[in-house]
């Protein structure tokens, strides 16, 4: 019988904010160490570029959308998000730590760990940029190389090299902003690329090394992992709305169109259709229809991912990796939906390459629109935030929500009863509508819940 060392967290919400989607996911660690999903709300994005916010208003208004939609389902209100970062602003480097502890017989500790990390802190980037994460790579203790985890041993000089993110200051600024205008707070702010790493990869690929590869709307993340560390990340600025566009410019049709052709009857390899359909478009008004052949249209699609795969190439050779990744390619997000994208992988890069969904740790029983790539990045910022273990229970029970909202509506309606004598009356009579009102939503209104 399965022990359990696990205790339920408490329920918490992601925020994934795309260029195409804003996705919000809420749910819980169970006593078996699996996460439930208890919410999932998906709406369309149009303040944001790249991954990047450029519309305030907009992003505000797909915010309060997505987290109202996932917030019933999950019957819960929420204060605060974890949120994702990308675009291609993201960069990275490497770097070298050193500090000197004072006593050889005092064991290493957290503290001293800490000490190399703020370090890092205190480099000096670009104007404009802030550190977003500091990764540890491996360690030095005196003349002992290649540690993994010093904490417990005993040494003078301690030594690491690490992988440091970063981004820029009003990226992350931006995002704050749209956050507390949706009347939230951000708890968490983490590379959406890492955060799908938590979702879609198994610790033996990333012990074997493994290369992730997210394909989103506005760009494509890179993310290498060997021996269970990020070894190196990178974004590439180009998705799937790159290979809508291709396809509107080069078939002479509107951008609606052109992303129905891509999703309907796109594939990223032209040498795997073999009947070569004619879809048919209808032409404008008083025009005929246009006849489009598929493997045309698989033509337009295959040159902008082998485009993406050579990018892909380039950032696997520069990281040094490139004979150390016996786990291949995993590709994710919305642009792994393309068929046959696997095989293109294959024939481009010539590595073994598989589809990943945000599944390795949800607890059985979940809803099958979960196995969606486009989810990865929302799951994993649940998964990574929960892991974290720096979570607050703070959400509230919708229904003890009204109730409290019943009764400061209610006081407000006796102080206005009380202060304007004269209109009595009239005072009563809409305090006592308030009354039936807000009862009949109480008792009536029960949030359905799919998950």
């Amino acid at each position: 019988m399965m022990d359990i060392n696990n205790k339920r967290s408490p329920m918490i919400i992601a925020l994934d904010i795309g260029t195409t989607k804003v996705c919000a996911i809420a749910g819980f660690k169970n006593e078996y160490g699996q996460i439930e999903i208890t919410g999932l709300g998906k709406v369309k994005s149009e303040g944001v570029s790249r991954g990047v916010v450029s519309n305030i208003d907009k992003t505000v208004k797909s915010i309060k959308e997505a987290v109202s939609i996932a917030e019933v389902n999950a019957g819960k209100k929420f204060k605060k998000v974890n949120v994702g970062i990308a675009g291609q602003h993201i960069k990275s480097l490497q770097h070298h730590g050193l500090v000197v502890r004072k006593d050889s017989n005092s064991e290493i500790d957290e503290n001293d760990i800490n000490r190399l990390i703020n370090d890092m802190h205190k480099l000096v980037l670009p104007p404009g940029d802030k550190i977003l994460h500091v990764i540890p790579q491996e360690f030095t203790v005196d003349n002992e190389h290649n540690i993994s985890d010093p904490i417990g041993m005993s040494g003078i000089r301690l030594e690491a090299n690490f992988h440091i993110i970063t981004g820029q200051v009003s990226a992350s600024k931006n995002i704050f902003k749209v956050v507390e205008k949706a009347g939230l707070e951000v708890a968490n702010l983490t590379l959406e690329p890492i955060a799908s790493a938590s979702a879609v990869l198994s610790e033996e690929e990333k012990e074997a090394g493994v290369v992730l590869v997210d394909i989103g709307g506005g760009t494509t993340d890179v993310t290498i992992f060997k021996e269970g560390i990020i070894r190196h990340t990178a974004v590439i600025p180009f998705g799937g709305n790159v290979v809508t566009t291709d396809i509107q410019e080069g078939l002479s049709v509107m951008k609606d169109q052109a992303e129905k052709l891509k999703v309907k009857f796109g594939s990223a390899l032209a040498e795997e259709i073999v009947d070569n359909r004619l879809i048919v478009i209808p032409g404008f008004k008083g025009r005929d229809p246009k006849e489009i052949s598929e493997k045309n249209l698989a033509r337009i699609i295959q040159a902008r991912i082998e485009e993406i795969f050579d990018f892909v190439m380039w950032e696997i050779n520069r990281s040094g990796y490139q004979n150390k990744l016996l786990a291949g390619l995993v590709l994710t997000g919305g642009g792994s939906l393309l068929k046959d994208i696997d095989l293109l992988a294959e024939l481009r890069t010539g590595i073994i390459t598989r589809l990943g969904q945000p599944t390795e740790h949800l607890a059985h029983g979940y809803n099958s629109e979960l196995t969606s790539p486009i989810y990865s990045t929302g799951i994993g910022l649940l998964i990574n935030a929960i892991n974290q273990g720096k979570i607050e229970d703070d959400a509230v029970d919708i229904k003890e929500e009204k109730e409290e909202k019943i009764i400061q509506d209610l006081e407000l309606g006796d102080n206005e009863y009380t202060d304007n004598d004269n209109q009595g009356t009239t005072k009563e009579k809409k305090w006592l509508t308030k009354i039936f009102d807000y009862t009949k939503e109480f008792f009536e209104s029960t949030p359905d819940s799919e998950f």
